[in-house]
């Protein structure tokens, strides 16, 4: 997140800008004045960054063949037979619970048709399917298809053909490249046998060596830029030119085509050239500030919405629909727990303050108690995993316990009542606690709960997180 120094120092440099107009007609509109500018760069930033972050993860899971984080080229699935750990940095809030495959899918030549297992009743599978903006456009698995066996068909937005023989469904993305994130869960360390056994049977192939056909001609060799760090996406004017490079894979929506004209105003857009260089130093203080403004008002949404419980993670993913121009929820999710789960499949109770009001720090302790019978309501399972800040990745403890989820119930310590009280701090509660201890870091982080597959009370409210207290 943005250092308040660099947030007050762009903000105080943008509102000295006097209302200049732009001279240099091929660097953007000419009759552009430096506030409109700031206001535009603020608004493409907030509708970009999702798509940028995305950016960078997937170049360091399907390109950067020589990174850490690489997992496969394009269209070949990666099947990771473990959980995560806090060596795993390319992603922010990474799930614990369950071994991850990944599909980079490249749907420029032709479809691809990814094939499933029976999987039995009781074990949570999914497939989350997330297009180059971050929207969940479909899903395949223990909610929203079943248990059985399947075939199904992932065509991008060129494709014109009929649903072939064998194809449950045709699952269409409005971007050429889009991401499958599979999950498969794992009930305890010595179930991860089990587990490679279901990944060893997703498949994935071209829809002409389903059918077997001759491939058709291959799409064009894609020359792919390199991704900003995170650090860099915060406050690098580069970050629209990596945006314009994204968007040349995304058809413009209907939805969004005035939205589009507005931002070619400086030079973002899919067919539009970045060259901050170009700008006049008044127009180039002007975008700065922008991002800062966007910045800043993700901080005020986080701090006004989230952190109170007037919105949920619940808002912040779902279908290009269900979002509705919300750029604003969108980044947020990004931001805070990129390629989170829409809520049927999913929903994310998130501890950023204790009852105090106050930001959770490993200088405290902290209790959750579960009160009887009020254990969150899911027809999967349900977790609570902690992050540590400002990089929202796993802590690193000597216990290697990253979460506390439903399958360990067996091994928690109940209360004299049947309730639950986990400990959230960073030295040891005891030895006679130990067993709910989730340990924490000396410094800042914060917690979240996951429940998949959640029950209508987790929907509608009826059931509500109990609260992180303070005990100190």
């Amino acid at each position: 997140m943005l250092k308040r120094r660099s947030l007050l120092m762009l903000g105080a440099l943008a509102t000295a800008l006097p209302a200049l107009r732009m001279t240099d007609a091929g660097a953007a509109d000419s009759g552009l004045t430096a506030e409109e500018a700031r206001a535009i760069a603020k608004d493409a930033y907030i509708y970009g960054f999702p798509l940028v972050d995305s950016y960078r993860v997937q170049h360091s899971y399907f390109v950067d063949r020589g990174g850490a984080e690489f997992k496969s080229g394009w269209n070949t699935l990666n099947n990771t037979a473990r959980v995560y750990t806090p060596e795993d940095k390319a992603i922010q809030t990474p799930n614990s619970d369950t071994p991850y495959s990944f599909l980079g899918a490249d749907l420029r030549a032709e479809p691809l048709v990814l094939t499933v297992p029976a999987v039995e009743k009781e074990r949570y599978y999914s497939l989350q399917f997330i297009d180059m903006y971050t929207f969940n456009f479909a899903y395949v698995g223990s909610r929203a298809t079943g248990s059985e066996a399947g075939s199904y068909l992932l065509a991008g937005p060129g494709w014109k053909g009929d649903t072939p023989p064998g194809i449950k469904a045709v699952i269409r993305s409005e971007t050429e490249f889009a991401f499958v994130l599979y999950r498969t869960q794992m009930f305890d360390p010595a179930d991860i046998e089990n587990v490679k056994k279901i990944q060893a049977g997703y498949k994935v192939e071209p829809l002409s060596s389903f059918l077997g056909q001759p491939a058709p001609t291959p799409a064009p060799v894609v020359d792919f830029i390199a991704p900003l760090s995170p650090e860099e996406e915060k406050t690098s004017p580069e970050f629209f030119k990596v945006l314009n490079f994204v968007l040349g894979f995304c058809p413009t929506n209907p939805s969004e085509t005035d939205l589009m004209e507005r931002f070619a105003k400086i030079n973002v857009g899919a067919d539009k050239s970045f060259d901050f260089a170009t700008f006049p130093a008044e127009m180039q203080r002007a975008i700065e500030a922008g991002m800062a403004d966007a910045w800043a008002a993700f901080k005020e949404y986080k701090e006004t919405e989230l952190d109170t419980g007037k919105r949920t993670s619940g808002d912040s993913f779902g279908t290009r629909e269900y979002l509705n121009g919300r750029y604003l929820d969108r980044m947020s999710g990004a931001a805070l727990g990129i390629y989170g789960n829409s809520k049927d499949e999913a929903v994310y109770p998130a501890y950023f303050t204790s009852d105090d009001k106050k930001p959770l720090s490993g200088e405290n302790r902290y209790t959750l108690r579960f009160e009887p019978g009020q254990l969150p309501p899911v027809n999967a399972f349900w977790s609570l995993t902690l992050y540590e800040l400002p990089a929202s990745l796993l802590y690193a403890n000597p216990l290697n316990r990253y979460l506390v989820n439903s399958p360990m119930l067996a091994g928690l310590k109940k209360d004299a009542d049947g309730g639950v009280t986990l400990y959230i701090q960073h030295d040891s509660p005891g030895p006679d606690k130990e067993a709910n201890w989730l340990p924490a870091p000396s410094g800042p982080f914060f917690t979240a709960m996951r429940l998949y597959w959640p029950k209508p009370d987790a929907l509608d409210g009826k059931w509500k997180a109990p609260p992180m207290q303070r005990t100190n």
